[in-house]
Order: structure tokens, then sequence, then C-alpha cells
């Protein structure tokens, strides 16, 4: 079984900010994660990550807020999106 792309989204403020977001099932657990999805979050743009969430291979699953990188407890993708959006909506100072 190859990765599944589940949900791939992208929006462009008039600012020049964006929202990717990327969620993969996929076969394999990634390492220090305990779920079979692969996922990555970003809003920012081009060579600025502002926000971000994604459980890259060694480090598990975490969140990226402006400068600081911290663990994050993934629950489920539904919450993983609100986090996200929380998150976003804190940086931009507006409701998206």
């Amino acid at each position: 079984m190859k990765a599944a792309l589940l949900i791939h989204e992208r929006v462009l403020f008039e600012d020049g900010f964006l929202i990717e977001i990327k969620v993969w099932r996929v076969p394999e657990l990634v390492l220090w994660s305990s779920h079979g999805l692969k996922y990555s979050l970003f809003y920012g743009r081009a060579g600025i990550r502002i926000v971000g969430y994604d459980n890259e291979r060694g480090k598990g699953d975490h969140r990226h807020y402006k400068q600081r990188e911290q663990p994050y407890k993934f629950v489920s993708v539904e919450k993983l999106l609100a986090d996200f959006k929380e998150d976003v909506e804190k940086a931009r100072g507006e409701k998206i």
C-alpha cells in the first residue's frame, strides 16, 4: 500500500501569506508517532514559517509557532486542524 493523500488544501491571502495543509494515510507508522498519518500544516510565506504542525521522521508530532518548536499531542485530524486554525488566527490577529 502506498501513502494516500487524504487532505490537500491551499489558501492564499491578499497579503501574500498562505496556508497549505496536507494529510496522508501511510502504510507504516512515522517514527515517533503513534498513528498511521503523515501531515504537514503550514502558514507563512516564502522562506518564513509562522505556524507549522508536522510529524517529521525522527521528531514525531510537533508544532512550530513563530520561532518556538514544541511537542504536539496528536488526538485526531479534526483536533489537529482546529489547533492549527486557532494558531493561525492568533498569528494573523483575525478570524479565517
